[in-house]
């Protein structure tokens, strides 16, 4: 494992050098034996992270260009973000991201998510076997396994799943 800091990416680097319509994961942390990651996503105007919780990982975010909406499970007005804006998206709430007209831009940035693991229900006595075929919610781009039953778009980068 490299212990030596050093720099892994110039964001603005990164985004001058992307087509202007690209979306969803431009950057991501890859690093070994990390323990955090990072994604840099970008969304059109008008696009949005489908509602979704996150329930082990508080999610730290910072609009680097553009702006948007997060909306909030209160049903509210929500978070109006734009340009420079920190928002802490703590871990069990509800959210969604929604890209204003000059699009959204930003990155994230939680402890690294832990492997998936088979949990017994609670309160049930747990027998094993295998579980459904959950690959209609493995994002295409970046392969985040959705929570959602029938996602509309990724989570963790933004890309729209395929029509079922």
């Amino acid at each position: 494992m490299n212990v030596t800091p050093r720099v892994l990416a110039v964001l603005n680097e990164i985004l001058a050098s992307a087509l202007p319509e690209r979306r969803g994961a431009l950057w991501h942390l890859a690093e070994a034996g990390r323990e955090l990651d990072a994604n840099l996503v970008r969304l059109p105007a008008g696009a949005e992270v489908g509602e979704h919780q996150e329930d082990v990982l508080d999610v730290f975010l910072v609009v680097l260009e553009g702006g948007g909406r997060v909306r909030t499970r209160d049903g509210g007005e929500g978070l109006e973000v734009g340009a420079s804006s920190v928002v802490w998206l703590p871990r069990t709430s509800r959210r969604a991201l929604v890209a204003g007209p000059d699009g959204l831009t930003y990155l994230t940035v939680h402890r690294r998510r832990p492997g998936m693991a088979i949990k017994a229900p609670t309160g049930e006595a747990y027998e094993g076997g295998e579980g459904p075929c959950m690959l209609d919610r493995v994002c295409p781009e970046c392969g985040r396994l959705s929570e959602d039953s029938a996602p509309v778009f990724c989570s963790r980068c933004g890309e729209r799943f395929p029509e079922r």
